[in-house]
């Protein structure tokens, strides 16, 4: 069967949380994927090149879009030879499986396939672990992070998930210090260089347990009225983020938006609204769901409410 010849209308929350953030030529050759022209996407990856964490944010936008497996399928068939293809198709089996449109038997073979056929690239391994970090065994996501680490030691989005993963475990552990999701994203921003992304972690894990915690009724919905942000860990651990930013500022890495409103979060849960201001003005229009949604907000109207009181617009 054909694809379908045109992308569908978004919604508004669609068009206010565009994964491909501030990378205009992906937007452009994600809007020729979904009508069919599959040769920019080619050209697309052929320009990326090495770059594993453009290469790695590029494909899984790409694998997004409702079209993409079938397109990336056409493409196969045109060039049999593309890995590009292959790797591409293999990252939008992983969506469609945890939207339970694929069988995750079948998406698991399709990812090693294309990580055979492109044995350096972390990227297929990327792609396991993001079906892993919803679906797997605690081996198997470890395992799967190792694989992408092996490859690319800074590797963003992987620790993300990581992250992402380690802050759901011992629930019953509440507010403890000692959480393992703390030690690894402290061990990530140390061995890191200095000039990494990665140093922002430790801000993501604290947003990635405070979501857990007020999940299970642990930590209050609105995050000013608990002490998750307050106490002596949180602040230590803004500054240091906060500090980073200030000296090393990433503008160059295709997810630095993703820090971005992840460091602006914490500062207005932290009370700080200076220093939120001036993480808004640099973040613009690029708003992403994660952190504002935590833990089961609207997060148009979340970060738009935290932004104007920042800016002194509300």
């Amino acid at each position: 069967m054909s694809p379908p010849p045109f992308g569908r209308a978004r919604k508004r929350t669609e068009r206010a949380f565009d994964p491909a953030l501030d990378d205009t030529e992906l937007a452009s050759a994600r809007t020729a994927l979904a009508q069919g022209r599959w040769t920019a996407v080619r050209s697309l990856l052929a320009a990326t090149g090495d770059d594993w964490d453009r290469r790695g944010h590029r494909i899984t936008v790409l694998a997004q879009e409702p079209s993409t497996a079938a397109w990336s399928r056409e493409w196969r068939l045109a060039e049999p030879e593309s890995a590009d293809a292959v790797v591409l198709q293999a990252c939008a089996m992983v969506l469609r499986a945890l939207n339970g449109k694929e069988r995750p038997d079948h998406v698991r073979k399709a990812c090693h396939a294309a990580a055979a056929l492109v044995p350096d690239d972390p990227t297929p391994w990327l792609s396991l672990l993001i079906l892993e970090r919803a679906t797997g065994r605690d081996e198997d996501v470890v395992r799967l992070f190792d694989e992408v680490r092996h490859r690319h030691p800074d590797h963003h989005h992987a620790h993300h998930l990581m992250v992402a993963r380690l802050a759901e475990r011992h629930v019953e552990a509440g507010q403890d210090p000692m959480h393992e999701v703390y030690d690894f994203a402290s061990w990530a921003a140390e061995q890191a260089s200095e000039d990494s992304p990665l140093a922002i972690l430790p801000v993501v894990a604290h947003a990635e347990r405070y979501r857990v915690l007020a999940a299970a009724g642990m930590e209050p919905r609105d995050a000013a009225c608990g002490r998750h942000w307050t106490g002596r860990r949180a602040r230590q651990v803004m500054k240091a983020a906060f500090d980073w930013w200030l000296e090393w500022e990433r503008d160059d890495h295709p997810r630095n938006r993703i820090d971005l409103n992840f460091l602006a979060h914490a500062k207005v849960c932290e009370g700080r609204p200076a220093e939120a201001a001036a993480l808004f003005h640099r973040i613009g229009p690029h708003a992403t769901r994660a952190p504002w949604s935590y833990p089961d907000r609207d997060p148009y109207d979340a970060f738009h409410t935290a932004r104007n009181i920042a800016l002194g617009t509300a």
